[in-house]
């Protein structure tokens, strides 16, 4: 479920109708669909409930036909889920999961979202995944999961890599990868993840009694 600020994708959705059932000169030049500008939006995604997805876009378009909205000239974009406490109950706080940056991006009618590049960073885990599409098989973000490329590029203070045939999840577990990747773990690492932020392990080392 996406919503733009004060309901504006609901009058676009609505104009949208009209305008696929308004009459067209040429067949095969019709077009369907309404588009906004500099437009702030939220996802709800009916499969992941825990998760929402902001993001600012500066032209919103969507064809009801379809099922799509497309964004362009995206900025700010991030997931945000719901904290649970020990008990499993929620706290009432969101917290920043992940972030997303790419120029464009598509969400289908499923709430996935499409592109041909994008650049993820699991803030948990501290690792960016720059991930490459095809004209065949895009940049996919998969609600309730994670998200898949042909090609991705991963740094993190865990793992780095090139990996073909990417399937990840959210909780950064590589689900499945092309047989000529290529994927390393630090034997000594010299740092690690502290509330999203890469530290020097000797920052969080603990220290030796001094007395």
């Amino acid at each position: 479920m996406l919503k733009a600020g004060v309901y504006a994708l609901a009058l676009l959705g609505l104009f949208a109708l009209v305008f696929a059932f308004l009459p067209a000169g040429r067949a095969d030049t019709a077009q369907t669909g309404a588009a906004l500008q500099g437009v702030a939006l939220t996802l709800y995604p009916a499969r992941d409930a825990d998760a929402v997805w902001r993001f600012r876009a500066s032209e919103v378009t969507s064809d009801p036909l379809k099922g799509e909205t497309h964004l362009a000239g995206l900025s700010d974009g991030g997931r945000w889920v719901r904290e649970r406490g020990a008990n499993g109950q929620p706290t009432g706080r969101a917290v920043l999961d992940a972030t997303l940056k790419a120029p464009d991006l598509t969400i289908d009618s499923q709430d996935n979202m499409l592109t041909r590049q994008a650049r993820i960073t699991l803030v948990q885990q501290c690792a960016d995944i720059d991930l490459r599409g095809t004209p065949g098989q895009p940049v996919r973000v998969e609600q309730g999961y994670g998200f898949s490329a042909p090609r991705a590029v991963l740094d993190s203070p865990f793992l780095t890599g090139e990996i073909t045939r990417l399937r990840m999840s959210f909780q950064f577990q590589i689900d499945d990868s092309g047989e000529d990747s290529r994927i390393s773990a630090p034997l000594d690492p010299t740092e690690t993840c502290k509330n999203g932020r890469r530290v020097p392990l000797a920052d969080v080392a603990p220290r030796g009694d001094l007395t």
